[in-house]
């Protein structure tokens, strides 16, 4: 879906009294930190929207190495998951222009963020959302999964 179709829908689903939610994140290997916080996020509204960043701000963010899945790839996982209802590919290091765009009535973080360390935060509460950081889902993390592959099968054969 286009930016502008994405607009048209969440003007429609306004209309009806939605209430909006917007979360973005990489989404690079899912892993179950992912779904919980996904889940907590959808939670706290009608219609989640993930804001999933492009493979070159990823590598701009974590390094050449990174992504290790391309992003429509990762735009489809997450697509399909129960508790997704629009996902949003964006280039920018931070999603200020999608939501800009959008203008969720809830902008949700994990809760490795701190409400000052978010540069989007005056932007969401300038229109009268709010930013909401949900409980983090400790041990979950894609750099964390990367690691265990590479200890576990440095010195293996792969087909």
């Amino acid at each position: 879906m286009s930016k502008e179709e994405l607009a048209e829908a969440l003007d429609a689903l306004r209309k009806k009294n939605k209430k909006i939610i917007f979360t973005n994140g990489c989404f690079d290997i899912l892993h179950l930190g992912h779904i919980r916080y996904l889940q907590q996020a959808k939670s706290l509204g009608d219609i989640l929207i993930v804001g999933i960043n492009s493979d070159s701000s990823i590598r701009k963010l974590k390094g050449e190495n990174r992504p290790i899945v391309p992003e429509d790839e990762r735009s489809e996982i997450i697509a399909a998951l129960e508790c997704v209802d629009y996902v949003i590919i964006f280039s920018e290091s931070t999603p200020k222009r999608i939501i800009k765009m959008i203008k969720p009535d809830i902008h949700v973080k994990g809760g490795d963020w701190k409400i000052e360390q978010i540069l989007e935060a005056n932007l969401v509460q300038s229109y009268g959302g709010k930013v909401v950081i949900v409980d983090e889902v400790e041990g979950y993390s894609t750099s964390e999964i990367i690691r265990r592959i590479i200890e576990r099968y440095r010195h293996m054969e792969l087909d």
